[in-house]
């Protein structure tokens, strides 16, 4: 499993069986370029794996209106 915040909706969600940072991202419904992906203060590619216990930070980027 991996555990997942959202920022800035501060919301976290758990997920099974998300094997990539592409994965995660069509999971929680965002688009590549619109979002950074943070682990252990690193951001990461789309193409990147994730490791069960991963816990990530997935920040929106861009306007929202």
């Amino acid at each position: 499993m991996i555990t997942v915040r959202i920022e800035p909706e501060n919301r976290e969600l758990t997920l099974e069986r998300v094997n990539t940072v592409m994965q995660l991202l069509t999971r929680i419904e965002r688009k590549p370029g619109r979002a950074l992906i943070i682990r252990n203060g690193e951001l990461l590619t789309p193409d990147l794996n994730l490791r069960q216990g991963d816990f990530i930070i997935v920040r929106d980027v861009g306007s929202k209106g």
